[in-house]
């Protein structure tokens, strides 16, 4: 068995968002050529085709699916009010990243890989069932949740999100459902203002979603102790079968677009521990999606930090 995956496709490159800040660029700094030399133990395997329409219609509603495929063919624009553009090739690269998803829960429970690391745009944590938000269109990782337990017949995901904005998009489809434990480490306040500690699920999911919210200017020792105080016990204590992973790298001192001071060997200490934890609870099974990260030199270093860590 591989012990770590690193998959990438070319479609993500079709994504064309012009000089928006989650552009086409952070594809090109992640794509296997040019991180194979920092990464050289891994395997890259090639994303393997799904139907991908059954796996997004488990999360999103098919007039939204429907939606997107005919917005895109005519050209594109703006999805959402202000920030989600799309090209007529947009909708082809949302499909790649979905592919992706389900292709890296597959090796990781057909024990062809212990643990996966994506590296797909368009990310997916902020989009909702029935709409694009925050530069996502589909919610890659709610959907490798829903194919781990539809396809692979397990019953608990925990998804650890430690992108600087909450992942509101993952939090809204699993809000009601126990099966599914969602722990979002953001700062707050930030876009896009949910995430409160008082966010804990409802009915069936009540308990079941967990937010910690850091404030703007926290260190990167406060932060580590509270993902090593709170978020390891929590999600140890649910016990998942998968440990899936939003990896925005946007909490990094060097990102434009938020005030965290996480670097790239706090992101190696967190996946430590995901690692330790998925041991204890899932043999070892880790799905890692990116997410944000927008300092590319950031992204690229941190990315290869993540992943050495998952590969150790």
């Amino acid at each position: 068995m591989t012990q770590t995956a690193y998959l990438w496709d070319p479609i993500s490159l079709k994504h064309d968002t012009g000089l928006h800040v989650e552009k086409v660029e952070r594809a090109e700094r992640l794509c296997p050529d040019r991180i194979r030399e920092k990464l050289p133990n891994i395997a890259y395997p090639v994303v393997e085709s799904h139907d991908a329409l059954e796996a997004i219609i488990r999360v999103h509603y098919r007039g939204y699916y429907d939606f997107v495929h005919a917005f895109c063919h005519r050209g594109g624009g703006f999805l959402d009010a202000a920030d989600t553009i799309v090209c007529r090739d947009s909708f082809d690269a949302a499909i790649g990243s979905v592919n992706t998803a389900l292709t890296a829960v597959d090796l990781v429970f057909s024990r062809r890989a212990r643990n996966v690391f994506s590296a797909m745009r368009p990310p997916g944590h902020h989009a909702l069932p029935d709409r694009a938000m925050g530069f996502c269109i589909f919610g890659n990782i709610a959907i490798a949740a829903r194919h781990a337990q539809q396809v692979h017949g397990i019953d608990r995901v925990a998804i650890v999100d430690f992108d600087v904005h909450h992942g509101n998009g993952t939090q809204d489809i699993f809000y009601d459902d126990g099966s599914v434990f969602f722990v979002s480490m953001h700062q707050h306040p930030l876009w896009p203002m949910t995430g409160l500690a008082r966010e804990r699920g409802v009915d069936a999911g009540e308990g079941t979603t967990l937010n910690l919210p850091v404030h703007p200017g926290t260190g990167e020792a406060e932060q580590l102790k509270a993902f090593t105080d709170t978020v390891i016990p929590a999600v140890h204590e649910f016990h998942p079968e998968l440990l899936l992973i939003s990896a925005g790298f946007d909490a990094h001192r060097d990102d434009p677009l938020a005030e965290l001071n996480m670097t790239e060997s706090g992101y190696a200490r967190m996946t430590r521990e995901l690692m330790d934890l998925a041991a204890d609870c899932c043999q070892g099974r880790i799905v890692s999606l990116l997410e944000g990260g927008y300092n590319l030199t950031a992204l690229e270093n941190s990315v290869v930090a993540h992943v050495n860590e998952l590969a150790s």
